[in-house]
């Protein structure tokens, strides 16, 4: 025999409900001058504020903050509006964190014209992130440059310097339409 489910629900003390609002600004300023602008340049131009980020680091809440050549840090302060269901930051935002950071750490290296995708990222998780664990920062490098595919490491840290996470990826080298 299956129980009967409950007909009236029950009241639910939930507390009261959080709001939090996203602006972001057109995707294509960013896109068409990306095109026209070696990748440093273009990375430094949005660090400096004269491009736009794009919108999912407006979305997810995340800043680039220091580029090198071959290098790219993102930060990020974690808040509740991204914990996953069992009361953690959901490990997508520092999956997206990571993806973005070894992706700049590659675009840094290209010239005007030039892009990129990820085709391949791999992420380990090392340990759990709240909103106590303070600013995140990810850092991305350049392992191997290439024509074709380039290759990049990196970390997640906590404020006190623990690393939460590491990843590997892989980046499809997009040439310029002829």
């Amino acid at each position: 025999m299956s129980a009967e489910p409950p007909t009236e629900q029950a009241e639910i003390p939930w507390g009261e409900e959080r709001r939090r609002e996203v602006t972001w600004h057109d995707p294509s300023v960013g896109a068409l001058a990306g095109r026209e602008l070696a990748g440093r340049d273009y990375l430094s131009a949005m660090i400096e504020g004269r491009l736009p980020p794009p919108p999912i680091a407006q979305t997810l809440g995340f800043t680039l903050t220091r580029i090198a050549d071959g290098e790219a840090w993102f930060s990020c302060e974690p808040h509740e509006s991204q914990y996953n269901p069992i009361g953690i930051i959901h490990g997508g935002l520092v999956c997206t964190l990571l993806d973005s950071a070894l992706a700049c750490a590659v675009h840094t290296q290209l010239p005007a014209g030039v892009g990129y995708t990820s085709i391949e990222l791999k992420v380990s998780y090392l340990r759990a992130v709240s909103a106590a664990s303070g600013t995140l920062t990810a850092h991305g490098h350049v392992t191997k440059p290439g024509r074709r595919v380039a290759f990049a490491e990196g970390e997640v840290r906590t404020a006190a310097g623990a690393v939460v996470a590491t990843a590997s990826s892989s980046c499809l080298i997009i040439g310029p339409a002829s």
